[in-house]
């Protein structure tokens, strides 16, 4: 176990020490007045985080589970797609949008284990991006060369964001491969954009997550500790306040005799109050991403309903449709980010005695 963990440090202090070479290599270069292939210091470093986030064990570990839970969902899927292509479903025609939401029962969707594993996976890149280094000593040993402090937190948001979005392209891809493999008809052009919306979109749902663990790990100084804030936040909306959103809405639940107005204002604040959850965000865009059949996501009145022809939606109306869902995820992933960028910059490190 000693022999473990010293090659560990070992491997971590060759790590730290090849980047302050590199570091070093681009400063006596830009004093001796070289300007052939220089490579920026903000690019050394994104490279030297992306090598040990795939290095990494956690890596691995959630790699393969999302890699199973993948495989999983597509068999899935594959056995169940006679369902989808009858003559009265109107998403019949969209066979490949099919593998991603489609299920039996047994298993959940593509988008159900995104959902639910993609907060898991932000977590792990980012609880200890910041204070497992200040706690080795290294982080005062990288600001001590020439770069900028901003460097460091933004080259390890674009090295983890990097390594996520590389591995869902190439989950989702190997999805589509393998459909058309079996079913044997490329998608069309509409599918193959909304796959790609959806892949953006799990990219940008995941960020936020890691963009909240960036920040308590800014905010707190024990790694153990961001990490198990993190997963009380996520808890919170996944269990909790689902709870209290019933709670309230039992509460507030109108009488069978209440007036249609009465009725339609209980529903729309039910429906606002869901749309504090960042996961409700994300299943209410996938969803009708994928279901071009979905017309709307909050409630209706019978005014609006009347006159409808029931059928699927091109791609700008659903993209018009969830856009609000869209511009919600953006906004919380820039907050976290903007909060955890300004306490990092005002923070003072010290060297570790």
């Amino acid at each position: 176990m000693n022999n473990a963990v010293t090659q560990t440090e070992t491997s971590r202090e060759s790590a730290f020490a090849r980047l302050f070479t590199q570091i070093s290599g681009i400063r006596n270069s830009l004093w001796t007045g070289k300007k052939d292939r220089i490579t920026h210091p903000f690019w050394v470093i994104v490279r030297k985080e992306i090598s040990d986030n795939v290095k990494s064990w956690r890596f691995i570990i959630l790699l393969t589970i999302i890699g199973l839970t993948c495989m999983g969902s597509m068999y899935t899927a594959l056995t169940n797609i006679s369902k989808a292509v009858r003559a009265d479903n109107p998403e019949g025609a969209f066979f490949f949008l099919n593998m991603f939401t489609i299920s039996d029962g047994t298993l959940p969707s593509f988008i159900v284990f995104i959902s639910f594993l993609g907060p898991l996976l932000g977590i792990s890149f980012g609880f200890d991006a910041v204070n497992s280094e200040q706690n080795k000593g290294t982080l005062s040993r990288v600001l001590s060369q020439p770069i900028h402090r901003d460097y460091l937190i933004n080259a390890k948001f674009t090295a983890a964001l990097t390594v996520i979005s590389v591995m869902f392209f190439a989950l989702s891809y190997l999805v589509l491969g393998i459909a058309l493999i079996a079913i044997g008809i490329p998608p069309t052009f509409e599918e193959f954009l909304r796959i790609n919306l959806f892949i953006l979109l799990s990219v940008l749902y995941v960020a936020f997550w890691l963009n909240l663990s960036v920040l308590f790990s800014v905010r707190f100084k024990q790694s153990a500790t961001s990490a198990l804030a993190c997963i009380a936040v996520w808890l919170f909306f996944t269990v909790f306040y689902p709870l209290i959103v019933n709670l309230i809405s039992k509460a507030l639940q109108p009488s069978q005799f209440a007036s249609d107005r009465v009725i339609f204002l209980y529903e729309k604040i039910k429906f606002l109050l869901v749309q504090i959850m960042p996961n409700e965000l994300f299943n209410e865009a996938t969803t009708t991403l994928l279901m071009p059949t979905v017309r709307s996501i909050g409630p209706l009145t019978v005014e609006q309903i009347q006159g409808t022809i029931p059928g699927p939606l091109p791609l700008g109306q659903s993209i018009l449709l969830v856009w609000p869902q869209v511009t919600g995820l953006i906004a919380v992933t820039l907050i976290c980010f903007a909060i955890s960028y300004y306490t990092f910059m005002r923070r003072e490190i010290r060297p570790r005695r």
